[in-house]
């Protein structure tokens, strides 16, 4: 079972903006109509019901979204880029990694059909259409469009259970999930026997609940020793642990104590489920004849224990049924809504910064590099309408108080400026 996998994904890159004029019989004026350019593909998750592994995800690394086309004559506006649409199993969190390189959830996928944008495709460049003005009525300007938001994608399953079974290797977590479920893990008296989560369905009289088996752990699982960072993930999502202990144990207390210090360690949040504790194996004599003395150990530490003998299905219907009650005074959290928001508003933001380098004043403004790049700066007019531009009173207002004076050389892009 493939559950943790590493990506990379590439929203398509905004089209770029037309520079075009109308010559039309009978319009002796004409006018700048170049188009917009289209917006680039979103890549997207999407949890799908039908699908158990993330499989599919190892032989492909790389995914990426349809560019855009550009804008054209006659405003037309260009070809919206296809979104990539990436099905993964329900249980699938998407994460990504910050600048200080941790990585952070960008969604959680707990419900099929539940869809998420993961990368913001690049919003289209402006035609020189909305460049036009009383004094300047021929623009040759337009915008580069915007690219594509590029990332590095940690896909994680985590099963979806309700209820987690956790406890030493060997205590008899896969024979209690048999017991107490249809699922038909394997068995066997050694450790490690299960090598990857195993789920069951629990039909009691009343309703019905998924079941987890968690196995891997043993001291130092929170590093990753045995099978720890495989298998502890799974627990996460569990509303309820069903904490397993071996009665023929030397001592079942230090058991416990070992391994809620494994989960917490590995997520703190751990630490706060409901848990109920089970000593198994009452079928051998030993552990029949230690109850009295296992009992008043665990009442003197304030703990509920219940006996059950997973080999022989003592005990079990009761302990399902204590499970349940538990389930009903920990109901599912709601779900937050999920809010879409536009990365690339349209119209041309201030958002303008001066950095001064080596003789020369750098302007970084998203608007007015992209209006550089999607211009031919190689011709006098159109530098002299870029220069127009960039003495507006909203912008000259900004710049002079940043430090520049006549005669320095600023620079946006690939453009360079005498003030």
């Amino acid at each position: 079972m493939l559950d943790r996998v590493e990506i990379k994904i590439k929203a398509g890159d905004g089209g770029d903006g037309a520079v075009t004029f109308r010559h039309e019989k009978f319009v002796p004026y004409g006018g700048p109509d170049g188009g917009d350019g289209g917006k680039g593909g979103d890549v997207l998750a999407k949890a799908d019901a039908s699908l158990n592994t993330l499989a599919f995800f190892h032989n492909g690394k790389f995914y990426k979204a349809e560019n855009a086309g550009g804008g054209q004559r006659q405003k037309k506006h260009g070809r919206n880029g296809d979104d990539l649409l990436l099905a993964v199993p329900v249980g699938t969190m998407v994460q990504t990694y910050d600048d200080d390189g941790n990585l952070v959830i960008l969604s959680d996928l707990t419900a099929d059909q539940q869809c998420a944008v993961i990368a913001n495709g690049g919003k289209g460049g402006l035609g020189n259409s909305h460049f036009a003005s009383a004094a300047n009525q021929a623009p040759r300007l337009a915008e580069k469009g915007v690219a594509g938001e590029e990332k590095d994608i940690v896909l994680e399953l985590r099963l979806l259970a309700d209820v987690g079974i956790i406890g030493y290797p060997n205590v008899g977590k896969s024979s209690l999930l048999n017991a107490a479920t249809a699922a038909n893990p394997k068995i066997a008296n050694y450790a490690f026997t299960t090598l990857e989560p195993m789920l069951g369905v629990v039909q009691t009289t009343k309703q019905r609940f998924v079941i987890c088996e968690i196995p891997g752990l043993i001291e130092g699982a929170h590093l990753g020793k045995g099978l720890g960072h495989d298998f502890l993930r799974h627990a996460v999502r569990t509303r309820v642990l069903v904490h397993l202990l071996d009665g023929a144990s030397p001592s079942p207390v230090d058991d416990m104590i070992a391994v809620n210090n494994e989960i917490s360690l590995f997520d703190a949040s751990l630490s706060l489920k409901p848990q109920i504790v089970a000593i198994n194996k009452t079928d051998i004599p030993d552990v029949h004849a230690r109850k009295a003395e296992l009992r008043k150990v665990f009442k003197n530490a304030g703990i509920k224990i219940h006996f059950i003998s997973a080999a022989t299905g003592d005990g079990i219907k009761e302990l399902m049924e204590e499970v349940l009650e538990l389930l009903r005074q920990h109901p599912l959290p709601e779900l937050p809504k999920e809010e879409m928001v536009e990365l690339y508003p349209r119209g041309m933001t201030l958002g303008l910064s001066v950095e001064d380098a080596d003789g020369y004043f750098i302007i970084h403004s998203p608007g007015l590099e992209r209006m550089v790049a999607g211009s031919d700066i190689r011709n006098p007019e159109v530098r002299r309408q870029i220069g127009r531009r960039i003495c507006s009173p909203r912008l000259r207002h900004v710049i002079e108080r940043a430090g520049i004076k006549a005669g320095d050389k600023i620079r946006i892009g690939d453009f360079e400026w005498t003030w």
